[in-house]
């Protein structure tokens, strides 16, 4: 991050409804043609995937992204027509462009999980989790961690997407993403094959129904609705608008405490999860971008998110739910220093910590979006 501590790297933005400060792109040290060269860029880059995310035969655009079938494909949340191409660039806080519908609350798929990603860290700075290297099944006893392989789990092997848990959960196997590949299709030719399951902690899969268990232990530490936890301790806090909405399925109610609450997905995989405008991820990207601070109020937990963006031991593109630029997945025309939170259609939190960029994208065609970075980034070097 810059050791510059200019207005222009403190500004914050005001509570939604008040005035977000903008700043020309040649104050902001982009050059403005390159910079309108990328936005034209992604105002052209429509992801290919129907606005009502669903094919003409009826499939649902997720189910075809990662070529799945089988007895776990059935959709279990709701699903909601998407919006266009949009997005907004930060320098220093203030905002440097946009385009599309940036008030429009759309569904970010696995973004998401870099907001439970956020929630972990609240809960272990409110001591609701002493450690991320303790057995989540230590407070989590729902049976869920039960058993010789179940109860070796930590937080971190959840965070880090290495859990190898074994079972079922709101009705889908953690078998269904087995040999599952980010990327498409032509990665995901044996996904849903049985594999044998890998000692906890020695073995990288991405796996939606091991995030979503996450999401489950979240709750059961915190006993209320995540999304409570998160407007209240989070999304309040950044001045976040009332517009945003997190959802699990049909299949996902559980009672605690004598109310009955949703547990939220970690995406939307099987329909639900997290309904949000492209402003409201901005200031997410702006608070991560600065360790987790708000002006004078540190949001989350000291050094989470230097603790979040450690390589993990079994992806070293991976750290707690955010995506590093180095690795397979790899962005080779972003900044060295770049992490992301990647959500399929082309949903993205940008952090150039290195250029004070702040840059969310939606919906651009998942193949150009390097194309888009090197335009932005020729913008900001010239």
């Amino acid at each position: 991050m810059p050791n510059d501590t200019s207005p222009a790297t403190t500004y914050n933005p005001p509570g939604t409804g008040a005035t977000w400060e903008t700043i020309a792109p040649a104050a902001a040290g982009l050059d403005p043609q390159k910079l309108q060269d990328a936005i034209a860029f992604a105002e052209a880059s429509d992801n290919p995937w129907p606005r009502s995310f669903y094919y003409p035969d009826g499939r649902y655009v997720g189910i075809v992204e990662w070529n799945e079938t089988g007895p776990w494909s059935e959709i279990a949340g709701i699903v909601r027509e998407r919006g266009g191409p949009a997005g907004t660039i930060l320098k220093g806080g203030r905002i440097v462009a946009e385009w599309g519908d940036t008030a429009r609350p759309d569904v970010t798929f696995s973004c998401a999980k870099s907001y439970l990603s956020m929630l972990a860290g609240i809960a272990v700075g409110d001591g609701l989790i002493g450690s991320v290297d303790d057995r989540v099944g230590a407070t989590v006893r729902t049976g869920h961690f039960d058993g010789a392989h179940n109860s070796q789990i930590t937080w971190r092997h959840l965070l880090t997407q290495a859990s190898e848990w074994d079972g079922v959960l709101w009705e889908k196997s953690d078998q269904v993403d087995h040999h599952r590949h980010p990327g498409g299709p032509e990665n995901n030719q044996r996904k849903g094959e049985l594999r044998e399951r890998q000692t906890p902690g020695t073995y990288y899969e991405y796996n939606d129904v091991r995030v979503n268990l996450l999401a489950f232990a979240l709750l059961q530490r915190f006993g209320r609705a995540l999304p409570d936890v998160l407007r209240e301790r989070i999304m309040d806090p950044i001045g976040a608008s009332r517009d945003w909405e997190w959802h699990g399925y049909s299949t996902s109610w559980v009672e605690i405490g004598g109310k009955r609450i949703q547990s939220v997905s970690g995406g939307s995989h099987w329909g639900g999860g997290l309904f949000i405008p492209t402003r409201d991820h901005a200031r997410v990207g702006l608070l991560v971008a600065r360790g987790g601070r708000w002006g004078d109020r540190q949001v989350l937990p000291e050094g989470w998110m230097a603790q979040s963006l450690v390589p993990s031991a079994t992806n070293e593109g991976y750290g707690f739910l955010w995506w590093l630029n180095r690795g397979t997945r790899a962005y080779p025309s972003a900044s060295e220093d770049s992490f992301f939170a990647l959500g399929a259609g082309g949903n993205r939190i940008w952090v150039a910590p290195s250029l004070d960029l702040v840059t969310v994208i939606r919906w651009m065609d998942t193949s150009k979006v390097d194309a888009f970075c090197a335009r932005l980034m020729a913008a900001a070097k010239a």
